[in-house]
């Protein structure tokens, strides 16, 4: 197998960088990998991929890792697509899937960005590398470092939830907690790079996390025998996840592995406590302005900048769809509903997803018989000092009353 990357592209303006070194960013925003898919168009098909193992380094002519360089990896199985009825039926759908990505190895779709991340930053030679998190990320960052012998620096808000934060302190991570947003931990792993030496693994300050998100569409659409949903419904922060698959159905549309020209709508979703995609979005503008006094519950969404605001407004448009804000007082008891009704460990960040979409299907912008895609982005575990419940005590287990229970 050989590598099938040709360059590296600005995503601003188109210019062609080299994909045999390190490289971060260009005039400040992110890279595109790119492939040359006549030559994997015939290397290998559809088919071929079958009979491969369920993992997300299965398609590797679609990923950049050079031929004969084993991935650091903590076992990336496919993650299931489970049908969601009762759900479905309480959002207005009848062909309702979510596709759970809490069964990763470190509980977040981000063990799919940080594994492809630290493979080719462990291929570059780095040693040591930094993150800004809002929680998930740090962990999957903590530990794909650990298992590379890598040197992990990781800032995260004061208000990060618990869960995160001891599992980049198990991982070996050196981890500060910051008075301040994500955008004030970016800042100290931006100021810091001179005297600390490290690699900036921010969300797409470098290439390769938005080639490892881009493997839940590979995932998905295989897993839909190459017909791809009407709609995708997913939690926009950083928006890696959401470019990623865009990119990823282009690519397979380019390759002829998809049986229909049909693409989802791709529909961003954020709360109403901290949603500059949304404001761009209805006010016209391909760039984004910061939001002030960021604040939401589901931490993955309260990222006040994206750098690649552009990128997912142009996704969302060129994909038909739109941006969504959902009420903040909403998220927790909409997450402790899909929980109870499904049993899929949905996080506050897809809980807001499922506001969304009853919204939208309210609007008429969702028909009822379409399929929809809901991305659980996390576990619901790593969230529990929300949500830890009061629950009721039997202070005499031999006197109990039976009938009090029900």
């Amino acid at each position: 197998m050989t590598s099938f990357v040709t360059h590296l592209e600005a995503a601003i303006d188109g210019t062609r960088l080299p994909a045999d070194r390190v490289q971060t960013i260009h005039d400040g925003r992110p890279l595109w990998v790119r492939y040359d898919l006549d030559a994997v168009r015939g290397s290998v098909t559809a088919d071929d991929l079958a009979r491969r193992p369920a993992t997300m380094w299965k398609c590797r002519e679609l990923l950049p890792l050079p031929a004969g360089v084993e991935p650091v990896s903590l076992g990336e199985e496919a993650t299931p697509l489970l049908p969601a009825p009762r759900l479905g039926a309480r959002l207005g759908l009848s062909d309702f899937w979510i596709k759970d990505e809490s069964h990763l190895p470190t509980g977040s779709f981000k063990s799919r960005g940080l594994a492809m991340a630290v493979t080719m930053a462990a291929h570059f030679g780095l040693k040591r590398l930094a993150i800004p998190t809002a929680g998930n990320a740090g962990g999957a960052l903590a530990a794909y470092a650990a298992r590379a012998g890598l040197e992990a620096f990781v800032f995260m808000p004061q208000d990060t939830p618990a869960a995160n934060r001891i599992e980049c302190v198990l991982a070996g991570a050196k981890v500060f907690l910051v008075n301040g947003l994500i955008n004030d931990c970016a800042a100290i792993v931006r100021n810091g790079m001179k005297a600390m030496q490290w690699f900036d693994c921010s969300t797409l300050k470098e290439p390769y996390r938005l080639e490892g998100k881009k493997t839940m569409g590979l995932e998905l659409a295989e897993q839909l025998g190459w017909v791809l949903p009407d709609v995708i419904v997913y939690p926009t922060g950083g928006g890696t996840g959401l470019i990623g698959m865009w990119k990823a159905f282009a690519e397979l549309g380019t390759l002829g592995w998809l049986r229909s020209e049909k693409r989802p709508r791709m529909v961003s979703v954020q709360s109403d406590g901290c949603a500059p995609i949304v404001r761009a979005f209805e006010q016209g503008q391909r760039f984004a302005e910061p939001w002030k006094d960021a604040r939401t519950c589901a931490s993955g969404l309260r990222v006040p900048g994206a750098v690649a605001d552009f990128m997912i407004l142009d996704a969302i448009r060129e994909s038909g769809a739109w941006a969504v804000a959902v009420p903040e007082e909403r998220i927790l008891p909409a997450m402790k509903e899909a929980i109870a009704l499904e049993g899929v460990s949905i996080c506050p960040e897809s809980a807001a997803c499922a506001l969304a979409i009853q919204q939208s299907v309210c609007e008429g912008r969702i028909r009822p018989d379409e399929r929809v895609v809901l991305f659980n982005t996390a576990s619901a575990t790593k969230y529990t000092d929300l949500i830890a419940p009061e629950l009721p005590v039997i202070e005499d287990p031999s006197r109990v009353d039976y009938h009090r229970l029900a």
